[in-house]
């Protein structure tokens, strides 16, 4: 294979000016350029991408590293890499599949400087493990976090989650089910939360009706169309973990021959393809801005700039599940 110096030999040049062509530098003459340049596409010189980011010090490279694939990550992954694309910088996903060896291999890759920074969107190991590799790139995640050297650029979903129940309260619905998504996360928390200070105002008995923990994907939406069929105490609404979980329920619901929102209200959460396509009332979550935000956070580090971030706000979108 071809090197620098067999470059310089045919071309009658130093390596010096060999290597201020590959690099586009400007202080090369026309006639000089052409000459380096004919030598380097007859021998189908490629250089050695790793050896110049090593030189460099950088790779042009951010990881996102993922537990699974979802949504709601899909929109991020797009929003994300476009932005970093527009600024130089390629992207590559790690799937961990629950294995925290797996991310931890991840933040391994930033410590050897195979990688410039990682977004983390749900974490796998502790955060004093994952603070340790700060001091090799930047590290910014997707989930709720207080750390001073691992930004978040999570939204508070309490001020979501209160948004869809207000609505379905001035829409006249009093049995409100809540389906929750992982209870040990700081954002199902929140919903939580949300809901207990939503009873206390409007003096309702916050087990009017039954609520749902651990549920957020379409199958279990399909299946609580079969639950309300069976439950004695049924609720009038159903406000939701995200908007896959409501489109199983809204979809298999008409199957069975039940009118939503006559039988039923339906709240989505996230605002995803599936709730417009469905017609689901639902709460819009800037995913896109979020994931946007991120990268401006890990460029501001890698380039010492100070790019602002973009204002995050929920808001409803009413359709006709409600």
């Amino acid at each position: 294979m071809a090197n620098i110096q067999e470059i310089a030999k045919l071309a009658g040049v130093s390596s010096a000016t060999v290597s201020r062509v590959i690099n586009s530098s400007d202080y090369v003459s026309t006639e000089t350029r052409a000459k380096v340049q004919a030598v380097i596409d007859q021998l189908d010189y490629v250089p050695n991408l790793n050896a110049v980011s090593l030189k460099k010090g950088a790779t042009k490279q951010i990881g996102i590293v993922a537990p699974s694939f979802t949504d709601s990550l899909a929109v991020f992954i797009r929003s994300f890499t476009t932005a970093a694309q527009e600024h130089g910088y390629n992207v590559s996903l790690f799937m961990t599949k629950i294995d925290p060896e797996k991310e931890r291999h991840a933040l391994e890759m930033l410590r050897q400087k195979q990688v410039d920074a990682l977004v983390l969107v749900i974490r796998l190991n502790d955060w004093a493990t994952i603070e340790h590799y700060t001091k090799y790139g930047p590290i910014v995640t997707w989930q709720r976090v207080e750390n001073e050297k691992i930004p978040s650029v999570f939204m508070n979903q309490y001020d979501g989650y209160m948004l869809g129940l207000e609505h379905l309260y001035e829409k006249g619905y009093r049995k409100i089910a809540n389906v929750y998504g992982n209870t040990a996360g700081l954002n199902t928390q929140s919903r939580m939360l949300a809901f207990q200070d939503f009873c206390q105002k409007y003096a309702l008995d916050p087990q009017a009706v039954r609520h749902y923990y651990g549920m957020g994907s379409r199958r279990r939406g399909e299946k609580m169309a079969h639950i309300w069929l069976e439950e004695k105490n049924q609720p009038d609404a159903f406000i939701t973990a995200n908007d896959a979980f409501a489109a199983g329920l809204v979809a298999e619901a008409k199957r069975l021959g039940l009118d939503v929102p006559g039988n039923f209200a339906v709240c989505g959460f996230d605002d995803m393809e599936s709730a417009y396509l469905l017609d689901m009332t639902t709460i819009h979550y800037p995913i896109d801005k979020q994931a946007e935000n991120a990268f401006t956070i890990i460029q501001n580090q890698l380039e010492d700039k100070d790019t602002s971030l973009k204002p995050l706000q929920f808001h409803l979108v009413e359709r006709k599940t409600t």
